[in-house]
């Protein structure tokens, strides 16, 4: 805890760093008059339909997520819809994504699911994520202007189907040992019960690795996760028009793989600056004005943000952000849980 207590504020400061320079360099060169007056200018009313496609998008990811989870101890897909929502709402106002652990915690206390089982679904839904984009980028590429730094997103990409691979050998050969090895340094603390809690947290991520293991659980994992990322590009292609931006679809698609893979780098809450400034690079691709790109991808950054936190404000009750941060206390991912507490979570 003190190792993890020391990192964060090394991790909140070098957020706040990233942040302070892509904010200036989303605001380097652009005029803001001229932002001024394309956000003057814009029909605003292309929100609903964006929002709407917005909406059928985050329905595929929360589907996506209640396929990540054993069949024999699926929690309710209500369940995972409103963890999913959480997540997010803490996601736009902590640093340092911390809304996958609340996500992983409030579904852990609505409907039972172990925390060491949730938080492996969550790393899984990340390697999906990037693969899914990578995927969707580069079948775009020959519809995609020429741009400079494809060459350093392939050799990225590279990487990361060397790693995931490895972990699908790894899981497969070894399963369960694998996590007990990588678990196995936590069995020498001095604490009582320590080895039941390791054996319990190894389990159940394990359990929550079923998409890697399984083949007809991973195609059906990636085939929603591809449509969820084409509504979430569709969303960002219609708000366009809202602009005036004759763009095509794969201008979107660019917009939307651009900000999520900066989303890598640790930023202040809600991603501010990093996400304008993705926008302004994506777009820079199709010769937009960075005046207009910057206005756009404000009003791009509202319409993911402000639902969320009106929903998230929703589920937690209206004291959500004068309450303290207790969803993100510290909380241990392999519990000891009463007996019969797995077989419980998958009956509710």
């Amino acid at each position: 805890m003190t190792s993890k207590r020391g990192a964060r504020p090394l991790l909140v400061a070098v957020g706040l760093i990233v942040t302070a320079g892509a904010i200036y360099l989303a605001l380097r060169g652009v005029n803001l008059d001229d932002a001024g007056d394309a956000l003057a200018e814009s029909n605003l009313l292309w929100l609903i339909p964006a929002s709407a496609v917005l909406a059928v998008g985050l329905l595929l990811r929360a589907l996506r997520w209640w396929s990540l989870f054993d069949e024999e101890h699926r929690p309710p897909l209500r369940a995972v819809t409103r963890a999913l929502f959480i997540g997010y709402f803490f996601n736009n106002i902590l640093p340092v994504r911390a809304g996958e652990l609340a996500r992983v915690i409030a579904l852990h206390r609505r409907a039972g699911t172990p925390r060491a089982e949730g938080l492996s679904t969550v790393v899984v839904e990340r390697l999906f994520d990037v693969l899914a984009l990578l995927v969707l980028l580069f079948a775009a590429y020959p519809l995609l202007p020429e741009i400079s730094w494809l060459q350093t997103a392939a050799l990225f990409a590279a990487g990361i189907v060397v790693a995931v691979s490895v972990l699908v050998f790894v899981i497969i050969h070894y399963d369960e040992r694998a996590i007990h090895w990588l678990l196995s340094p936590l069995r020498r603390l001095p604490i009582a019960g320590v080895a039941e809690r390791v054996e319990y947290g190894a389990r159940n991520a394990t359990r929550g690795l079923v998409a890697i293991r399984n083949p007809r659980v991973a195609l059906e994992a990636m085939a929603l996760t591809l449509a969820s990322w084409l509504a979430l590009a569709f969303s960002c292609w219609i708000l366009f028009e809202a602009f005036s931006l004759d763009l095509p679809l794969v201008a979107g698609l660019l917009v939307l793989v651009t900000i999520n893979l900066s989303l890598i780098l640790p930023s202040a809450p809600a991603a501010i600056g990093v996400f304008e400034y993705a926008t302004v690079v994506a777009l820079r691709a199709f010769d937009v004005p960075r005046a207009e790109a910057l206005s756009y991808g404000l009003v791009l950054h509202l319409l993911n943000l402000v639902p969320f936190l009106l929903i998230g404000i929703a589920l937690l009750g209206p004291g959500a952000l004068r309450r303290r941060q207790e969803p993100l206390a510290y909380e241990a991912l392999d519990e000891h849980e009463p007996a019969g507490g797995v077989e419980r979570a998958g009956k509710l």
